[in-house]
């Protein structure tokens, strides 16, 4: 196990931001008249959604095998990134480590928040350079924290050696498993109370065949998981994205025959091509 004071990376002000209370905050039931929110009483989505998101938390966590109170839900990964770049890095003072040929929207998502990136390219095997990262993290200070990809978009392997990084890097390490379905045995969810800076990123996108619905979810330590919380606007989450997520974590087994199905085909995919006199090399793929 390894403890990383969390507290000491966040931003002051959001250490002090007290978060927008609204009426559902304060009502633990399903029905309810709120006349402080103002809600229109006629039409069938007249009301405001959970903003904790408790049912789908709690399906989520059964399948996933993750406490209900270690777990974020964003309106998709890509608000979940912009989250992490807002709690933990000074605009125009911090910087972040990425690890291209990876997601570009850590890179967006940088520029928007004015975080200076570091970027440390993959080795020649599409892995992470860890003697490079682990310099750059010590010669310079302002570095709070690095997006991993795993597996990785757009190579597709997974990336060795994270523990490794966890137990040296004394900022936040930020896993990107948008694709980790297709190999779930190599999840970092399982180590989330053994590294306090860990945060794993998931999605409903790829395998679950949800992009369209915008569903992303963190699975991390308590303290970081109240930091998102209070950090997130209010209702991030629509009813009818919550109602399509719960849906989907109710028919497991579907999801995991048209897992299957891909898998098959990807490998299917790899045979055929290899025998094109033009295609000199077949890259496996985790994703």
């Amino acid at each position: 196990m390894r403890t990383v004071d969390i507290e000491k990376m966040v931003r002051p002000n959001i250490l002090a931001l007290k978060p927008y209370s609204s009426a559902r905050d304060e009502f633990s039931g399903n029905e309810g008249i709120f006349l402080d929110a103002n809600e229109n009483p006629y039409g069938t989505l007249n009301r405001y959604p959970d903003p904790h998101q408790k049912a789908l938390k709690t399906k989520l966590s059964e399948v996933k095998n993750v406490p209900f109170n270690q777990i974020f839900i964003g309106n998709g990964s890509d608000e979940v990134i912009d989250l992490i770049y807002r709690i933990f890095c000074e605009p125009g003072k911090d910087s972040a480590i990425v690890c291209p040929p990876t997601y570009g929207m850590y890179e967006v998502s940088a520029n928007i928040n004015h975080i200076q990136l570091h970027e440390i390219p993959l080795t020649s095997d599409f892995q992470l350079d860890i003697e490079k990262i682990l310099q750059t993290a010590e010669t310079d200070s302002s570095v709070k924290l690095i997006f991993v990809c795993s597996p990785n978009n757009p190579t597709g392997n997974r990336l060795d050696n994270l523990e490794k990084l966890l137990e040296n890097f004394n900022g936040i390490v930020v896993a990107d498993e948008a694709y980790v379905d297709f190999c779930p045995e190599y999840s970092l969810k399982s180590k989330i109370n053994k590294y306090s800076h860990l945060i794993v990123m998931q999605t409903f996108s790829k395998a679950w065949a949800l992009a369209g619905v915008r569903v992303g979810m963190a699975f991390a330590g308590e303290k970081i998981i109240s930091l998102l919380d209070k950090t997130k606007p209010p209702y991030n989450v629509s009813i009818i994205n919550q109602q399509v997520a719960l849906e989907a974590l109710s028919r497991v087994d579907e999801f995991e025959k048209r897992r299957d199905t891909i898998l098959q085909q990807r490998a299917y995919l790899a045979e055929e091509l290899s025998k094109l006199e033009i295609v000199k090399k077949i890259y496996p793929s985790d994703a």
